[in-house]
């Protein structure tokens, strides 16, 4: 008989697992149906909106950021794009890739800018990217510029004893460099440099900003202006925020009043298309 009840026991046993198991199998199948549906699904939905998305922080290149904003292009329910920008710049690449991707984005959708406490260099060109341009009174833009620095300090190591050397292809070649003086020939080159990348920078204000040669000396010399000062200067088009854009946009781009204002995350490693569906009505 103690043979039999282990016996028993043991099968017990061995139908519990089984039904553990045929349990946790069918939630991993229903598990699995669910993402691959909200994975090939459209994440945004089907009602139409205006997108918001942000561009914060320090602007580099992003190939995932301009993957987005092409996806924003071709959903058919974005009626409309709010850029909120908050950011001191970035690199000349960074500014420049983004703007493009937002001149693309412009021939598809209606497309503004809402700059918030900073937006100034590489922010400022990614901001004349759009069809207009809206800004705080205190807000901080313009600096449209380039700037290049370094710093010598080749006396310093002869005062503490120590010498540095380069060998080097050509004498342009990683300069300029902290551990050599700056040559005439190291100075007109960069000099050069700065000068071209600042005229590519230049071009775009006049262009997109409806500028003439002779306004470019309101911002040439690369200074910072508030919102009021930006409006004044002609670099941004209307003093207000996110509700101000968004009535330009149903008044000047016959969106109705009732779309909604959704967020779509296009921040850099950005894991997904988030969207949060905002108050604004």
């Amino acid at each position: 008989m103690a043979f039999d009840s282990d016996y028993l026991v043991d099968r017990l046993r061995l139908k519990r697992r089984l039904t553990f198991w045929r349990i946790a199998t069918i939630i991993a199948v229903v598990v699995a149906i669910t993402l691959g549906y909200t994975r090939f699904s459209d994440p945004l939905g089907n009602e139409n909106f205006i997108a918001r998305v942000e561009v914060r922080g320090l602007i580099v290149h992003d190939d995932a950021r301009i993957r987005k904003i092409r996806e924003l292009a071709q959903n058919e329910s974005v009626k409309a794009v709010i850029v909120c920008i908050d950011s001191p710049g970035g690199t000349v690449v960074g500014g420049e890739t983004l703007h493009n991707a937002l001149l693309a984005l412009g021939e598809k959708k209606p497309l503004v800018a809402v700059l918030g406490s900073v937006a100034t260099s590489a922010a400022y060109m990614t901001a004349i990217a759009t069809d207009r341009l809206f800004a705080r009174k205190g807000t901080l833009t313009g600096s449209i510029g380039v700037i290049l620095q370094t710093t010598e300090i080749t006396k310093f190591l002869e005062m503490v004893g120590v010498s540095a050397r380069s060998f080097k292809s050509g004498s342009l070649k990683a300069a300029p460099s902290p551990l050599e003086p700056v040559t005439p020939e190291v100075e007109a080159a960069t000099r050069s440099l700065v000068a071209e990348m600042y005229r590519m920078f230049r071009d775009m204000v006049v262009r997109r900003r409806g500028m003439t040669e002779d306004d470019v000396a309101k911002f040439s010399d690369g200074r910072v202006f508030t919102g009021l000062q930006a409006l004044r200067a002609g670099l941004v088009d209307q003093i207000g925020g996110e509700e101000a854009a968004k009535a330009w946009l149903v008044e000047k781009k016959n969106l109705s009043t009732d779309v909604k204002i959704k967020t779509v995350s296009i921040q850099p490693r950005a894991r997904s298309l988030l969207v949060q569906l905002d108050s604004l009505a």
